[in-house]
């Protein structure tokens, strides 16, 4: 099997994994595994604070085998909460992603 047709198998099996899981969005998580590193980030100003909201930075997404940027954005604060941003990690000779999520303060 191909490597690309391997991801988008991993992906797919990842995503109806989660979906069965439930509505707890702490538990809804894709995995993705990509066989090449993520370019470097780019750099975008961060817009001035937004009472309420809280801004996660832009990051590399996997579309269809290969790197996508996804500009940054606001998202609504949660209380009692913190925004994790979604991130690569090398994983062996691969890079997974992660996605964003809220965690609770400790």
């Amino acid at each position: 099997m191909q490597a690309a047709n391997k991801l988008l198998l991993g992906a797919a099996i990842a995503i109806a994994g989660a979906g069965a899981l439930g509505s707890n969005d702490a538990l809804a998580r894709t995995v993705i595994y990509a066989d090449i590193a993520p370019p470097a980030v780019r750099v975008e100003a961060m817009p001035a604070p937004r009472p309420g909201y809280v801004w996660v930075n832009g990051y590399w997404n996997w579309d269809r085998g290969h790197y996508v940027w996804r500009h940054g954005h606001w998202v609504r604060a949660r209380h009692g909460y913190h925004y994790v941003a979604p991130r690569w990690t090398r994983h062996g000779h691969r890079w997974r992603y992660h996605d964003g999520y809220w965690s609770r303060h400790r």
